[in-house]
């Protein structure tokens, strides 16, 4: 897939409480390949791909910022150098 795709990493600040849910939510989404739970600044931490840029920004503003519970998201496209 490394080429033929976009992946990122998706950085997620949830309302409190709300990291557990946002994550099993998140992980049946189309689209993304694991979502976990983690300490630090960002509440939920998420690998997706998606055919392209556009599509990965679909994916990111259509389908994860609209869930209940999500706060604000920052999106790190990966780059392969």
């Amino acid at each position: 897939m490394r080429g033929s795709t976009v992946q990122a990493y998706i950085l997620i600040q949830t309302e409190v409480g709300r990291n557990t849910d946002v994550a099993n939510e998140i992980s049946a989404i189309e689209g993304v390949t694991q979502a976990d739970d983690v300490t630090g600044p960002y509440d939920v931490i998420v690998r997706a791909q998606a055919d392209d840029v556009d599509a990965m920004g679909r994916l990111v503003v259509a389908r994860i910022q609209r869930l209940q519970g999500i706060a604000r998201t920052l999106t790190c496209p990966i780059v392969n150098i």
